[in-house]
């Protein structure tokens, strides 16, 4: 017993030792970068460039599995399911991370079935309307809604435009105003090109019909103006403090992942989002590149589920199959 008790440093320290190898040697093999989205579109652009730049500050390829389906249900849960073992990682948006475990039975939870890397970008919002309508700013838009009633209308092409609709009816005292649901940011802009509805929230996927005249952007849901719409005030500037939303794109891993490995891709993924050049691309499809750490990507996680928790209960919004 005098013996194993003497020997008990020399084991505790032995075992550290090949603790601290087996970390140091991460990773040893691909890594898989798990997309709950179809290919294409602006979450591809940001996986090829995380799988291009992480892969090569980490010395093994980054392969791209993209995992459709249910909203980013399928694919989000996938990884919270995987081995905590660094080689399965998660590109996920806001929306799928935090408003889908609020609206479904999500197997997964938004917080504690991940282990947060950092942020990656911030993806603001604008409200555009139909050049037709006779306003010019956010105020005339409220009075207009007031005056209008239910017979003003925004297109909503997802759960989170649709909660972002609910809470802009309710900042302004306007419940009657109607959310017309479509499939898909794209379809609810072409309803607004259209004279379909009168406005909506888009995710600058309009940012051509913009530029065109073909819709009038009134402000952005961000907390600073944009580099694309540097004219256009935010919400806030507007008085309308209760109206700022992001949606973000993050990288994640399953719960239990080694804090070592969490802290060398949150160190790897810092240096390539300071990088000039990331931060054009990620500027052209008009992402606010936003690293952070674990500990704050963690905070806005939860942050941001507890407010769409709030809205939908406040709301009544119930998803729409």
């Amino acid at each position: 017993m005098r013996m194993l008790s003497r020997l008990r440093p020399f084991i505790a320290a032995a075992l550290l030792g090949t603790a601290g190898l087996a970390w140091g040697a991460y990773p040893d093999k691909p890594i898989r970068l798990v997309v709950p989205f179809s290919p294409g579109g602006a979450t591809d652009v940001v996986a090829r460039l995380l799988s291009q730049k992480l892969g090569e500050a980490l010395g093994q390829p980054l392969v791209i599995e993209n995992r459709p389906g249910a909203n980013g249900i399928i694919g989000t849960d996938a990884v919270a399911r995987a081995e905590p073992d660094g080689y399965t990682l998660l590109l996920n948006t806001a929306g799928a991370q935090t408003l889908s475990p609020v609206l479904y039975k999500t197997e997964y939870d938004a917080l504690k079935s991940f282990a947060p890397i950092s942020l990656i970008a911030n993806i603001p919002f604008v409200i555009v309307v139909h050049p037709s309508r006779p306003v010019e700013n956010v105020q005339q838009l409220v009075d207009l809604v007031k005056k209008e009633g239910d017979r003003m209308s925004f297109s909503a092409g997802s759960s989170m435009i649709a909660l972002i609709g609910e809470q802009f009816k309710a900042s302004i005292g306007s419940p009657g105003t109607i959310n017309v649901p479509y499939k898909g940011t794209g379809p609810q802009l072409t309803a607004v090109v259209a004279g379909e509805v009168d406005f909506t929230f888009d995710p600058f996927n309009g940012l051509p019909m913009i530029q065109a005249g073909r819709v009038r952007p009134l402000a952005v849901l961000s907390s600073k103006r944009t580099a694309s719409l540097p004219d256009v005030p935010t919400m806030e500037e507007a008085g309308f403090n209760d109206m700022t939303f992001n949606s973000w794109a993050a990288l994640l891993a399953p719960a239990g992942t080694s804090p070592e490995i969490v802290q060398r891709l949150n160190q790897e993924l810092i240096k390539i989002l300071a990088d000039e050049g990331v931060r054009k691309q990620l500027a052209a499809i008009d992402y606010d590149v936003v690293a952070s750490t674990p500990e704050a990507l963690g905070k806005v996680i939860a942050d941001d589920e507890a407010r769409w928790r709030r809205i939908v209960q406040d709301s009544g919004y119930q998803v729409t199959q």
